[in-house]
C-alpha cells in the first residue's frame, strides 16, 4: 500500500513539474524565440519594402475625382496608391502603437506558424492603407505577446502602419469584446479601417478583444475622402 502511495505521489510531482515546465516554456521561452524572429524580420522587411516599391505601379489617377488646385493653378486629379500582398509568412509592414509601446513587424497571413512570428494580416482583407477593413490578429500572451496591452487603447489613440507605399496613421474609434463566432468584425467597411483582434481575457480564448481604428492620414487619405463623398452623394 505504501508503495502505491509513493508511486501516486511521485506521479503527481512529475506531472506537476511537467505542467510548470510547459507553462514556463509557453510564457517565457516562446518570448525569447520571438525576439530573435522579430529582429531578423526587421532586417528582412527593409529589403522586402524596397523590392515591393519597385514592383508597385505608379499611383493611379482617378479621373472622376474632384480636382485639386495647386500653387501654379494647374489642376491635379486625386491619386490612388494601390498595394496588395499574396505570399503567406512574409514581413509586409511595421506596426507601431506608441501608447502601449508596441513596435512589431507585421506578417502576411494568420496561420498558427505565422502568428508565432508576430501579428498577422488576414489575407482576405485589404492591406493597411487601402480602402476597406484591414484586419490584423496577434497573440495576447506567448510568442512576444504583441497585443498584451491592447485593452489599454482608448478612442483618440493613434496606430501607425508603415508599408511599401508609406506610413498610414489610424485613430482608435472603439474597443469592444465579442465572441469568437462574431466574425462580422472582419466585414468590409466604407472608408479605410484597421481592425485589431486578440484573445480575451489574458490567458484565455473565451472571447475576443477588438479595436477599431479609422484612417486619418496617409498616402491614400485624399482618395479615401473622395470615396466617402461619392458614397454620400449616391
Amino acid at each position: 500500500m505504501k508503495r502505491i502511495v509513493r508511486i501516486v505521489a511521485w506521479t503527481m510531482v512529475w506531472s506537476g513539474g511537467m505542467t510548470l515546465g510547459l507553462v514556463g516554456y509557453q510564457l517565457f521561452v516562446t518570448d525569447l524565440i520571438n525576439q530573435s524572429v522579430q529582429a531578423e524580420a526587421r532586417g528582412d522587411l527593409v529589403e522586402e519594402l524596397e523590392f515591393r516599391r519597385q514592383e508597385l505601379a505608379a499611383p493611379v489617377a482617378v479621373e472622376d475625382a474632384p480636382s485639386t488646385t495647386v500653387a501654379t493653378n494647374q489642376i491635379e486629379p486625386v491619386a490612388y496608391h494601390p498595394e496588395d500582398v499574396d505570399e503567406e509568412g512574409v514581413p509586409i509592414a511595421e506596426l507601431r502603437i506608441p501608447d502601449i509601446s508596441l513596435d512589431a513587424i507585421l506578417f502576411e497571413g494568420v496561420s498558427p506558424s505565422t502568428l508565432r512570428n508576430g501579428p498577422g494580416h488576414m489575407p482576405w482583407t485589404p492591406v493597411p492603407g487601402q480602402p476597406g477593413n484591414a484586419v490584423i490578429s496577434g497573440h495576447r500572451t506567448t510568442y512576444g505577446a504583441p497585443f498584451y496591452d491592447l485593452d489599454l487603447l482608448e478612442p483618440g489613440d493613434e496606430i501607425e502602419v508603415h508599408t511599401a507605399i508609406g506610413t498610414h496613421v489610424y485613430t482608435v474609434r472603439e474597443r469592444v469584446i465579442v465572441l469568437p463566432t462574431d466574425v462580422w468584425v472582419t466585414d468590409p467597411r466604407p472608408g479605410a479601417w484597421l481592425t485589431l483582434t486578440t484573445c480575451h481575457p489574458k490567458l484565455s480564448a473565451r472571447e475576443r478583444l477588438i479595436v477599431f481604428a479609422e484612417l486619418t492620414a496617409g498616402p491614400n487619405m485624399e482618395y479615401i475622402e473622395f470615396l466617402s463623398t461619392q458614397i454620400a452623394g449616391a
